[in-house]
């Protein structure tokens, strides 16, 4: 379910690595749950420092535009906010994060970085193909351990 078969497009066990699976107790408000999310990123040099700036004030002017469902939301910005290529992180928290005046309690923030606006429209497929199964999302939630955390994402 999560790979794909298309040509030249990454599959999930492409575009995640293991060292950009994060478990987190808790975060001060949305704003430090952008910059932890997308910190993976940032060390893997798939984005630039200002990338996770850039998408905070995005969120001022437009509101939490990723945020998906409750528990879940896409942390990603256009490629020229920071964008250097194309990769993916999640971070679960234990306790819930609000974003601005969204009444959605998120717990799972996928991070993705993409190069330009079109190599992502697969990793969004695989994602919202994931996420639609709410067994997997629980069971996202119940995982104790980043292994554990990696190794559902890849199985499913």
């Amino acid at each position: 379910m999560c790979k794909s078969n298309k040509d030249n497009v990454a599959t999930l066990d492409q575009l995640l690595q293991k060292k950009n699976v994060q478990l987190i107790n808790k975060v001060a408000n949305w704003q430090e749950a952008v910059r932890i999310s997308l910190k993976p990123l940032e060390k893997g040099g798939f984005v630039d420092e200002c990338y996770a700036e850039n998408i905070i004030k995005d969120v001022y002017e437009l509101g939490p535009y990723f945020v998906l469902t409750d528990k879940i939301a896409l942390i990603h910005g256009r490629p020229e906010k920071g964008a250097i290529k194309q990769q993916l992180a999640i971070t679960v928290l234990k306790k819930p994060v609000f974003f601005l005046d969204s009444t959605s309690p998120v717990r799972i923030l996928f991070a993705l970085a993409a190069e330009n606006a079109d190599s992502h429209i697969e990793a969004i497929k695989l994602l919202a193909t994931f996420c639609m199964d709410e067994s997997n999302v629980d069971k996202l939630l119940e995982l104790e351990n980043v292994d554990d955390i990696y190794k559902h994402l890849m199985e499913v």
